[in-house]
Parts: structure tokens; sequence; C-alpha cells
């Protein structure tokens, strides 16, 4: 057992630790002795005193021992009582500020950090590593040394899992990484780097620097640490979990920095842009009506990634924070004023609470088929590459040990790895249990069908685990069905009745519709009807499939209307990012105009996309900021920017507040309070009436049918995409009703959406060009 002390001139930003004290191995290992009694191996616990060093950053200077004498006495280690000899190393100069600590061999589980009797239990799993040493720094004592504990492999080690335990640690503020050595056999697939302070993949709370993207920290560490002085948070004795059921979801797809940042939101500096922010704005998605908010990753992310060295991207900030650190922790930059991690966990659960107070549910993005450590060209080794790159990354073996990239951003978690899917099982647990979350969007979840030499699963065991999984048990699981390795699974991902998937199809489709592609009605009207070509089969529901015509990725919807080419100059890789097929129609002018006709027919089409996505049978997911017209001026790829680009404009809502967002809010609620719209089951021949004989007129763009009610409240709708007018064959009302219009969209607004409907509807009705009409029977 090795203990080196070294000082840092900052407790957040640490160099590269130099050269190991040799003479000490040499001390430690002449004067370190296991004894048995009996057939019962002996845990060995030293006390050691090391000398204050100055602040160069070198070994330790223990040149030669002065002294050392041995203690026996009885204590109890894990429920055993044992006799332990002790160890005392005196060495020169002796500080009073200088540690002193006593040392157990500790345990294997949990993986982490964790709180034991005889003090705070580490332990990592490495299957390559030859070496393995503890690194902790101590921000508020022992003027921010970072000591060096090297484990020995013959009593800090069992099978994988390196660990070890110290009895006289804080039980926070304390932070932690790992030295880790081993075969440096590049073409067998190992990355080990023992230079490198590498965080814990089962570290609860991450340390980096404090505000977001503080170009001046652009470098800094990301370390372990942890908290166990904390009470536990209060959700309070009436709090309870909205439980929604997955047919009444409507899911609101957001990103927690760029939601409230923007001045406009007129919040306190101190909270704009955190979880708390988030707290400040639920009167906003009261006022909107959805009732599950879809976060854009949450978990330790370094949006500062792309400016550690010259590239053409090096002027982005990643602000979607698809680039994943660590698992377990909570972005802690999204804590409010610079709190750090253990206010960003804090927070994070005042959000969640907050959230199921008024109802909605909180749903993650989570990034588990790739991590931030980029590719072998440009490694950015934070954790899982110097740890065990065999392991935690898919490799071709017959390559030289390249890593494999499916996921496009340079590597591939191996997730069907055993140690792998343990990790990710732990991490999805912890957020339901310590977080309260609702459930999880997995992105590029086709990966995590991927065996780990890449090849597709059938019945891949992760998959299948988490459909399983008791913990899990109520929550929303939801696919993203492909890779960027072609593995494309809507409607055909491995689902055990119990995952549902981001329809692809539904998005396209309803694009391609709207927008007045001919031959596209037959495929809307199996869009708008459930998508049972895809998810009719066994047990799966029509809610199975999550409807979407915007997300994160691509246009948003004003831009859909108004770009018929992407505009990525901004990203720095020459228009190459981005996808290239956005059925998008910009309405007669590529971008911003005056022409008030364009502008007339750019908010027909986003209410046509709107009304269509919420008449739906299935889920719908609506991206935030549609709901009054937010522009990324054709950026259809804008990860990288923590700009205006991504920022919710307040002040735009505001000015939209009587017109689109009116529109948005209304046919929400219409949604919620007709269940006709999601059904527990998909439609049979009762359940709708296509007006429909031409189905195959290629040229046709028109389509209407009627929903029915089982108390008679059925609800007419007609779709016209044509560039003309289409007069409408109206079909009798249910007896003793009367059809009442309740939306038009070729009306302004408040006309185009009237709750309570308008009555005088005749056996015709002119349907304008590209709008879309809904009438309610009613008495």
């Amino acid at each position: 057992m090795l203990l080196h002390l070294h000082h840092h001139h900052h407790p957040l930003l640490y160099d590269s630790i130099a050269t190991k004290a040799s003479m000490i191995a040499s001390v430690m290992s002449n004067n370190t002795s296991r004894s048995c009694i009996g057939p019962s191996h002996v845990s060995e616990m030293s006390r050691l005193k090391l000398s204050k060093q100055a602040s160069g950053g070198n070994a330790p200077g223990l040149s030669r021992k002065t002294g050392s004498h041995v203690k026996h006495w009885t204590t109890n280690v894990y429920g055993q009582r044992a006799q332990e000899r002790v160890l005392e190393e005196e060495a020169p100069q002796v500080s009073e500020t200088t540690p002193s600590i006593k040392i157990f061999p500790g345990q294997a589980f949990p993986l982490g950090v964790s709180e034991v009797e005889s003090g705070i239990n580490f332990a990592i799993f490495s299957q390559h590593a030859s070496a393995v040493t503890l690194c902790l720094s101590f921000p508020e004592r022992w003027d921010g040394k970072m000591m060096e504990l090297t484990l020995d492999r013959h009593v800090n080690k069992t099978g994988d899992i390196w660990h070890i335990c110290i009895e006289d640690l804080p039980r926070s503020n304390v932070l932690y990484g790992y030295h880790i050595d081993g075969p440096r056999d590049w073409h067998r697939g190992h990355r080990f780097d023992s230079s490198i302070v590498l965080l814990d993949p089962y570290a609860k709370l991450v340390e980096g620097r404090r505000y977001f993207g503080d170009a001046s920290k652009k470098f800094s560490n990301f370390l372990g640490t942890y908290d166990f002085e904390s009470l536990p948070f209060d959700w309070g004795e009436t709090y309870k979990l909205p439980n929604i059921p997955e047919k009444d979801l409507v899911i609101y797809e957001m990103n927690v920095r760029a939601f409230t940042f923007d001045e406009s939101s007129e919040l306190d500096p101190k909270i704009r842009g955190s979880y708390l922010g988030v707290i400040e704005k639920i009167p906003h998605l009261l006022e909107l009506g959805i009732n599950a908010v879809e976060l854009l990753p949450v978990f330790e992310f370094d949006e500062l990634e792309f400016q550690r060295r010259p590239n053409p991207r090096d002027h982005l900030i990643n602000t979607w924070g698809y680039s994943t650190i660590n698992f377990f922790a909570p972005m802690s930059r999204y804590a409010s004023d610079g709190g750090g991690p253990l206010n960003a966990s804090r927070e994070f659960k005042e959000m969640v609470k907050a959230l199921h107070g008024a109802g909605i549910e909180v749903i993650l993005d989570v990034v588990y088929n790739h991590t931030n450590e980029a590719d072998d060209a440009n490694p950015y080794t934070t954790s899982f590459r110097g740890i065990d790159n065999k392991v935690y990354y898919m490799l071709d073996v017959n390559n030289n040990g390249q890593l494999l990239n499916f996921s496009g951003c340079g590597n591939t978690l191996n997730c069907n790895h055993p140690v792998v899917m343990e990790l990710i099982l732990d991490s999805l647990r912890h957020w339901v249990v310590d977080y309260h979350v609702d459930g999880f969007r997995f992105d590029l979840t086709s990966v995590l069908c991927r065996g780990t030499d890449g090849s597709p699963l059938n019945a891949p065991p992760l998959i299948r685990a988490i459909a399983k999984d008791s913990v899990l048990s109520r929550c929303k699981i939801i696919a993203e069905p492909w890779d960027c390795g072609g593995l494309y699974l809507v409607g055909r991902f491995p689902n055990w009745d119990r995952w549902a998937e981001w329809n692809g199809k539904y998005r396209d489709d309803i694009r391609r519709y709207i927008k007045g592609d001919t031959g596209m009605k037959g495929s809307f009207a199996t869009r708008v009807s459930g998508s049972a070509d895809l998810y009719k089969v066994n047990k799966r529901k029509p809610y199975h499939s999550v409807n979407f015509v915007i997300a994160h990725d691509g246009f948003t919807l004003y831009d859909l209307v108004s770009y018929n080419f992407k505009h990525n100059d901004a990203n720095g890789e020459g228009g190459n990012d981005g996808g290239n097929d956005n059925f998008s129609w910009n309405c007669g002018f590529e971008g911003e105009t005056d022409d008030i006709s364009i502008k007339s027919l750019r908010s027909r089409q986003m209410k046509n996309f709107h009304l269509a996505l919420m008449i739906s049978q299935g889920t719908p997911m609506m991206l935030m900021g549609d709901e009054y017209g937010h522009t990324r001026y054709g950026n259809n790829n804008s990860y990288g920017h923590d700009t205006t680009i991504n920022h919710f404009q307040w002040g735009q809502l505001d000015t939209r507040k009587s017109s689109l967002f009116r529109f948005f809010a209304k046919a929400i609620q219409f949604r919620q309070t007709h269940n006709v719209f999601h059904r527990e089951n998909f439609l049979n021949k009762g359940d709708v009436t296509w007006h429909e004989d031409n189905w195959d007129n290629y040229e046709s763009k028109f389509l209407a049918f009627t929903l029915h009610d089982n108390n008679g409240g059925d609800i007419y709708l007609a779709f016209n995409a044509h560039d003309y007018s289409v007069r409408a064959s109206i079909p009798r009302p249910p007896v003793n009703k009367s059809w009442f219009r309740v939306v038009d969209t070729n009306l302004e607004s408040p006309d185009d959406f009237v709750t309570d409907g308008v009555p005088g509807i005749g056996s015709t009705y002119n349907v304008a060009p590209y709008s879309s009409i809904l009438l309610e029977a009613k008495l």
C-alpha cells in the first residue's frame, strides 16, 4: 500500500501527476506484512503520517526511514473481530496539518463510493488494469493537497474489482479520481495512460468547472465527489408520482439551459438556465397543456469539449449535451449561481418535485450509445477509455483494436457486455429511485441492440433487462430506433410489449403529406390512425408510437415551413452536418420575408402540422419553442450554439400569445378532453369512417374522415394539401346532433379555434388550400 501526498495550486484543476516515488514503494513493501489467525485472512490497517510537501507537485520527500514500530490491537472490521497489524511510518518534517488516516482493504460492492461501518469505501472495476491508484483531494482541508493511495492487487482486489476503505475521511467535500495503468497493447484494444486522473464511472456527483461555458476553465478536470452528511431530500408528505397512463401523455421536448437562459425570461440571473429556472416557468407548461417534459441530456457533460484543441468547431459550445461524461451525476452547471454538484443534485430533485406537483412527468433523454471520449485520432480520455477501453467500448479486433463507430461520435459503448449492461441498469435505477424520474428516451437505441462485436442481436440482453426490470417497471421507456450504422428498427424494435418508439416514419409521412407531396394520402391516413402497420403486433398499443413532426434534431416547426435547405455554415463543418432529407417546404421564399401571403401560408401550415399531431392515435411529442414559432434560421443541427438560435425567446412568445400559442394550447386541451384521439387500442372498423373512394388516385391530396365516439360526440376531420379549395361533402351527424366548427386553420385567431364550436354547418364545407378543419357533433 503506497500513500503519496501531492500539492496542487487549485483544487479543481489537476495536472497529470508525475513519477511515483520508488523509495516509498520499497519502504512500504519491506515493512508491511499480512498475518493470519487460523483460516481467515486478516485485514491490514495502516496509520501513516506524511511530510508536508512544497507546492511543486513531485512525490513526497521520504528519503529515509527515521523510525517505525508496530502496535497490535483488536478491532471490528465488517462485523469480524480480527487482530490488526498497524504500521506507523514517521517521516521527517511532519506538519500538524498532514492527514492521519486508517486504511482497510475495503469491499468490492457496491461500486463507486459508499459509507460502510469502517469508513468510506471506494470500488472500481477494471479487468485489464495492472495498477490502480486512488487520488484524493480536499478542497477545504489540508491546503488542497492531493493524496495518492496505490492499491495492492493482492489485498485490494476481488475478481476484477479494485477497492479500498478509509476510516478517517470527511463525509463530504472530498474529490477523488484514479490513476490506472495496464497493458499498452494498442492493437489489442488497450488505451491505458497512467498520467491521467480518471473519473469513477459510478461517481454519483461530479465536480468540474462551476459556470456553464466558462472559457477560463475550459481545461478543467472532472472528478468524483460524494455527500454522506446532508439529510435525505424532503419530497413532502403529500407528494405523489403523477403516474399518467401512456395513452394520455403529451410530451414536450426541452433543454434545461435553453428554456430560461435568455434575458427575456426575466428571471433572476442566478437561476437563469438552471433546474430552478424550469420551476419558475411551470405556469407556461400548464398553460400550454402538456403533461410530460422530455429533458435533453442532464447527465454530466463537458460543454467546452470542442474547444480543447484548434479545429473547425472550436467556437462551439455543446448545449444539447449528447456527450456523456458520467451516467449517474446530474449536470452540475445546471445548478443555480455556480452552486456545484451537491446543489445540482438537490435542485434537480426540487425541479422534479415541482413538476410532479403540477401533474407533469419527467422523462430523461439518455445517451448510453457513446461517451465524450471521442475517437482514437483525437481522444478526450476522462474515464472509461483509461479504465478499461477493451471492456467499455466496441472494438474491431481484426483491425488493430480500432474503435467501432455506430454512434457517429467516434466511439460506441459496449452495451451488451455484462459489466457495461449492469452499469447502465444501475444508472437507470439510480435516476428512478433517487431522483424519481418517470421514464427515459434512449438516444440511438439501435446501438443497444448490438453485440460486443457490433453485430445486430435479435434479443438484446440489455433491451430485455430494461423491459423486465422491477425498479423500472413504472417507467416509460422510449427508443430512438436507429443508429449511425444503418440499423433502422422503426416498427420492429425488440420490445417485449414494453418499449415505445420514436416513430420516424410518422414524422416523414406527415411532413410529406401536409406540404403537398403526391401519393401520400394513404400513408397519412395510416399514421394518424396509429401506425397499425408498424405496431399492431403481439400486445403493443397505439401509444407505443411516439408521434412527432419536430424534434431537437432537424428543423424547428417554423423553419420546416420557411426553408427548403439547411443553413448550417455556423457549425464549422462546411454545411456537411445535419440531415438533407428534411421534407420541408419554404412556402415560396427561402427564409425570412415580409410577403403577407407567404407568412399567412406558413402560419396555416404550422397549425395544420400541430392539428394533425394532436388528433393522431399514439403519443404526441412537440419541441420547445414551436408553440410560438421559434426559428434557428435554417440551422437543422444547432447542438453547438449557446445563443438565441437555441434559447427560448419569451418576448416572441408574448407577441404570439394570442395567435399561434393560443392555437397550440387549444389543440392540446381539446385532445386531452376527447378520448377519441387517444384510445387504448387500435382503431377498428366501427371507430372510424373514411370518406374516401379515391385511395388509388396518386394526385389526390385531400382526406376526410370521421372518428366515432360511443356517446355520439363524433369528430369530423378534413385535411386539404392541394393548392386549391376543395368543397367537401359533410356526412350527416349522429341522431339529434349537429356539426359545430371547432377548427379551421384558414381563419385568423381567435376564429381558427373555437373550443365550444360554431354552429350552422351545412351539407358542404369549402376547405381552403393548405388548410384543415375539425367539426364536432354536439346537441
